[in-house]
């Protein structure tokens, strides 16, 4: 008995001990992701975006394979899935980071990060209207809410100037958070069958290739770069694009999906933050509510989530 009771004690301590791990692992994600912005944000001002995001890509791709290799040496993708996890890289790697990017370099990292909040909201509403999840009244009470707060984060100062470069780079990022939406969706349909790491990696390297001729396009701003740019390059490449995934992977198996959902919704406050006090970027009030309201609604959601498995 006294051992039975012994063994609980120590498999209560080493869950808890598991738990803090996958939070304290979280934050540093979170952080990552959040001073990924000034990255781009200093990257792009010396190497063409869609260039830089090919460089990013290459290096993560290369890595990514060598992982995959050592840890799922016979790894193959079936012939029927193929266009789905082509599409998946398409959407989610050049696609997305092609409209990000040129976003970040005509708006500000502050205006990214403030855009990134909706991405949850977005592939809520094509996940009810694709897939016919059901829409509760909170849901659909947190979606409205989002809108008011994406309209209120994209415009500047509450007054919408079409010919504002800073409008037309909070466009494209919302362009590239309907990418990452329409990826996660594609990879909904593909869980099951393939692991974290050859979803990725496929993925990656399908969404490189495609970036390859639209950084062409680029040629004529290729100029050689500063030493500062390529680490800019590297730590998104291998800390956001590689470390951060892998770390995240490890989350999602000790942490709750709300958990970690909530925990992303403070990814664009880091970015806000590091883009004053580094870039020394300004953001309107109104701009902050409306971030404020976009994260208010995925709470929300996460709370919806939590009372609908309770039902």
């Amino acid at each position: 008995m006294q051992k039975n009771i012994l063994w609980y004690k120590n498999s209560i301590r080493f869950y808890k001990q598991k738990q803090l791990l996958a939070n304290l692992v979280m934050i540093v994600v979170v952080v990552l992701w959040g001073l990924s912005f000034i990255s781009i944000k200093i990257a792009v001002s010396e190497i063409p975006p869609t260039t830089m995001a090919l460089i990013r890509f290459a290096i993560a791709s290369l890595l990514l394979s060598i992982l995959l290799k050592k840890v799922e040496p016979n790894a193959k993708i079936s012939k029927t899935d193929l266009p789905k996890m082509a599409a998946g890289g398409i959407l989610g790697i050049t696609c997305y980071f092609y409209f990000e990017n040129i976003g970040v370099q005509l708006s500000t990292a502050v205006n990214a990060s403030l855009i990134v909040t909706i991405v949850p909201i977005i592939a809520i509403s094509l996940d009810v209207l694709f897939f016919k999840s059901k829409i509760t009244p909170l849901k659909l009470m947190a979606v409205g809410i989002a809108l008011i707060g994406t309209y209120l984060s994209i415009t500047a100062n509450g007054k919408i100037e079409f010919n504002s470069n800073h409008f037309l780079g909070n466009i494209l990022m919302i362009c590239a958070m309907v990418s990452w939406a329409l990826y996660t969706l594609i990879n909904k349909s593909l869980q099951g069958r393939y692991s974290g790491v050859c979803m990725t990696t496929y993925q990656t390297i399908f969404g490189t290739l495609c970036l390859v001729p639209l950084s062409i396009l680029e040629y004529s701003e290729w100029r050689i770069f500063s030493l500062l740019a390529f680490g800019h390059v590297l730590f998104l490449a291998i800390g956001c694009s590689v470390i951060c995934y892998l770390l995240y992977m490890y989350v999602l198996k000790h942490l709750d999906v709300a958990i970690t959902t909530i925990y992303l919704s403070a990814v664009p406050v880091i970015g806000v933050v590091s883009g004053q006090y580094f870039l020394k970027e300004s953001v309107f009030p109104i701009q902050m509510m409306g971030g404020l309201l976009t994260i208010l609604a995925i709470v929300a959601v996460n709370i919806d989530s939590i009372m609908q498995r309770r039902i």
